[in-house]
């Protein structure tokens, strides 16, 4: 398993991760390792073209400009 050294670690942060593994109940070694996985093993966010219809069938047989109007009006 590697080792990692991390220099110049500004001490405000480290007492920020140290106060966040203490209420996770990690070491703080144990607390770098998970938030390195969290930000490291996220996938990608969708593209706009993976959208491309998502939800149409919520949408069937429904008049868009309508609900539009109705959601507004609901605002007043």
């Amino acid at each position: 398993m590697a080792t990692l050294n991390v220099k110049n670690l500004p001490d405000a942060l480290y007492e920020k991760l140290k106060a966040r593994a203490k209420r996770e109940r990690r070491s703080v070694a144990q607390e770098v390792v998970g938030l390195l996985s969290a930000a490291l093993d996220t996938p990608p966010p969708l593209s706009i073209m993976d959208l491309q219809g998502l939800g149409k069938q919520l949408w069937q047989g429904v008049d868009a400009a309508a609900h539009i109007e109705t959601e507004r009006a609901s605002w007043d």
